[in-house]
């Protein structure tokens, strides 16, 4: 019905070059770097179980499954993160393999008092990469002392789309900030105009993060729903507006021009945080060239 979406964006993304294209070896390496590194021989030791071992056998096909994911995307080029999913069961086998070889029949390890001491070390290997790499994916530092902290990790933080290059803060995290600002500088802009103008006023945004945020905040605000021609919001449409008044979000000012009769700054973003393009002025556009209704199908961006 909606043309193979994922096989659509993989195209798009590809013809954008908006993501950073990870060698194979390089892909492979930040597996284990989102995976934490220290889970590495739990979810191997998985794989192995599922594919080689006789126990492993009824639930071979999920090892094969993740073989098969994992090949997709390193071909695909996919984003280091599109694979997790297909972790927990190896992750699973892993513990379940570990488990027997710790267990009472394992014949190398007879002596009880050697068992419990390789099982602790286990649990402390877990713990400490836990612990350490905790602030990586959690935000349990203040950001100050994360920056601080991500200058003492042994690897740079990975980077999936050339816009987080250069950024203070890992895309992650970035993408965290700026949005109750956001939200709250278009509504300024929404209440500086005049009531028959805000009644007919659309407000649309260059991406659904700041889609989503004007629908979630908005209502704070008696902001409309936004519009949104980017991934599934683009399905939903351009309602019921014609572009006679639009408040736009994330789009360049020299993008947007062409397009209409008068184009203004109406505020400006500065969270030092957040990524560049989440910075760009709000603009507010009056007289679009083109009916909404007949120029929404162009406007699609699926990537």
């Amino acid at each position: 019905m909606h043309h193979w979406p994922f096989l659509e964006v993989m195209h798009n993304i590809r013809a954008s070059g908006r993501d950073v294209v990870l060698s194979p070896v390089a892909f492979l390496a930040q597996q284990a770097l989102v995976m934490n590194p220290v889970t590495l021989p739990i979810w191997l030791t998985g794989l192995a179980y599922l594919l080689f071992s006789r126990e492993g056998a009824p639930h071979r096909v999920f090892g094969w499954a993740f073989v098969i994911t994992i090949a997709f995307f390193l071909l695909a080029h996919g984003k280091n993160y599109y694979a997790v999913p297909a972790y927990p069961p190896v992750l699973a086998a892993g513990a379940l393999a570990i488990e027997r070889f710790f267990g009472p029949a394992a014949p190398l390890l007879g002596r009880p008092g050697l068992r419990l001491t390789l099982k602790t070390a286990v649990v402390i290997w877990l713990l400490a990469g836990v612990i350490f790499f905790l602030p990586v994916v959690l935000p349990v530092l203040p950001v100050e002392a994360y920056l601080r902290y991500q200058t003492h990790l042994l690897f740079p933080m990975p980077h999936s789309e050339h816009s987080s290059v250069g950024a203070a803060l890992p895309q992650h995290y970035a993408d965290e900030f700026g949005w109750p600002e956001m939200v709250a500088a278009a509504a300024s802009v929404y209440r500086s105009l005049p009531p028959e103008e805000r009644a007919r006023a659309a407000i649309l945004t260059s991406n659904f993060g700041e889609a989503a945020a004007i629908d979630f905040f908005g209502p704070r605000y008696a902001l409309p729903a936004a519009i949104c021609a980017n991934q599934s919001y683009f399905l939903w449409g351009p309602r019921g507006y014609t572009g006679d008044i639009v408040i736009r979000i994330g789009s360049p000012i020299e993008d947007v021009r062409p397009a209409y009769d008068s184009v203004v700054i109406g505020a400006t973003l500065d969270n030092p945080y957040a990524l560049d393009f989440e910075r760009r002025p709000i603009l507010l556009c009056r007289g679009l060239k083109e009916n909404l209704q007949s120029a929404w199908p162009r406007l699609k961006t699926w990537d």
